[in-house]
């Protein structure tokens, strides 16, 4: 086999491939019962009115549907998501500030390509999502990791970590969070946060980059704004959504909101990354949402997976040792489980395969690896005999491993 190691270019040295994507081959024997990917649950897909929106499209729109579409995304699901972001989040918008993309990660990449040169620093969370990490990595930013909490990032430390980098003579390009149901943690942050957060963000004259993926799918208590609304529109904050977890993954639309320069920065990039997202697939969103389904399909998507979470904390508490901690999170789709420190999840994985249950290694969360003890788990794939029976073999693959 030939050797091309001397033709790649750098971006195939700094990038990683996806610790999910690499665990879901080894999760692939039915055998194994999953909390590993974030995958919704199936049973919720609206597979008979989607197909009707598929046909309504077909009917109304026979070519254009089929062609291409303009890179900045469809006028007429735009004209829908600005009336959905003002009735659901406050969030005034013109067409302008709206991308359509090809769900969130390509707007993880096109915030890496637009904003980082190798080297440049940004600031995370940690833990933080495993999928943004690798897209900033692969651009070869120097990720910097603030402390987080129960309540989300830490003010304090978010701070710190700008104050240090501006001491360094260097720019902080962006923060990345996400604020609500964050993944992997699955907390929430409080509003007297996002406030001194955006404080903090406008102080340092950096951007805050708001991926906001499991927002609508909250269980109980009331949602804090947006950092996008708080912002009114000032232009510090940059807001990722997407639509895979609240309609289906399979469309692959998401949408960016952000400044009008900085939306056109993004159309350009993404010429060059696909030329637009799927005309039909947007048409069909577009009806989905000017009929009204969207609203109702997430209220059922919420009540069951408030009912996997329970059964899922439920079992945490019937079977795992003492010592082991995690979250109950008000929404969203995981939850973050917390060993004794003398227990490396990475090291304890064949353990866990063997004992026939799977879940993502905590330290992927971190941009150094250097937290060991945790996992994340996902409760709105299995079902809900799943749920019991794979929290009761993690607890013995524990007990095992702990041995």
């Amino acid at each position: 086999m030939k050797d091309f190691s001397h033709l790649y270019s750098n971006a195939t040295k700094w990038a990683k491939a996806s610790v999910i994507r690499e665990l879901l081959k080894v999760t692939s024997n039915p055998e194994i019962i999953s909390f590993a990917g974030g995958l919704p649950d199936p049973q919720a897909f609206p597979s008979k009115k989607i197909n009707e929106m598929l046909n309504i499209v077909l009917k109304r729109y026979p070519f254009s549907a089929l062609q291409y579409g303009a890179t900045e995304g469809s006028a007429r699901l735009k004209t829908e998501l600005i009336k959905w972001l003002k009735k659901t989040e406050k969030i005034d918008v013109a067409p302008d500030n709206l991308l359509i993309t090809s769900a969130s990660q390509q707007a993880l990449d096109m915030v890496s390509r637009a904003f980082i040169n190798p080297g440049d620093k940004i600031v995370v969370t940690n833990p933080s999502y495993l999928g943004a990490l690798q897209a900033f990595q692969s651009y070869n930013a120097d990720i910097v990791g603030a402390d987080s909490d129960g309540g989300g990032v830490v003010p304090e430390s978010l701070e710190k970590c700008l104050k240090q980098i501006k001491s360094e003579g260097k720019t902080c390009k962006f923060v990345y969070l996400i604020p609500d149901f964050q993944n992997p943690s699955g907390v929430t942050i409080t509003q007297e946060r996002r406030k001194k957060i955006l404080e903090i963000i406008k102080k340092y004259n950096t951007v805050l980059v708001e991926d906001s993926p499991y927002r609508a799918v909250r269980f109980e208590g009331n949602a804090p704004d947006t950092f996008y609304h708080l912002d009114g529109g000032k232009g510090n904050v940059i807001t990722l959504f997407t639509f895979s977890k609240v309609f289906v993954p399979g469309f692959r639309l998401g949408y960016i909101a952000g400044p009008k320069e900085v939306i056109r920065k993004f159309v350009i990039l993404k010429q060059s990354m696909d030329l637009c997202s799927s005309k039909i697939l947007q048409l069909a969103t577009m009806e989905y949402l000017r009929n009204g389904r969207l609203e109702p399909h997430i209220k059922r998507v919420v009540s069951i997976y408030k009912v996997k979470r329970d059964l899922m904390i439920k079992a945490l508490k019937k079977y795992m040792p003492a010592g082991v901690k995690w979250t109950e999170p008000a929404g969203g789709l995981f939850l973050w489980v917390e060993l004794p420190k003398n227990i490396d999840t990475e090291k304890m994985f064949p353990t866990a395969i063997k004992n026939k249950v799977a879940y993502v290694i905590g330290s992927a969360f971190y941009h150094d690896g250097s937290v060991k003890n945790n996992m994340r788990l996902n409760f709105s794939y299995a079902t809900h005999e799943e749920i019991d029976e794979g929290i009761k073999r993690l607890a013995a693959a524990i007990k095992d491993y702990a041995k």
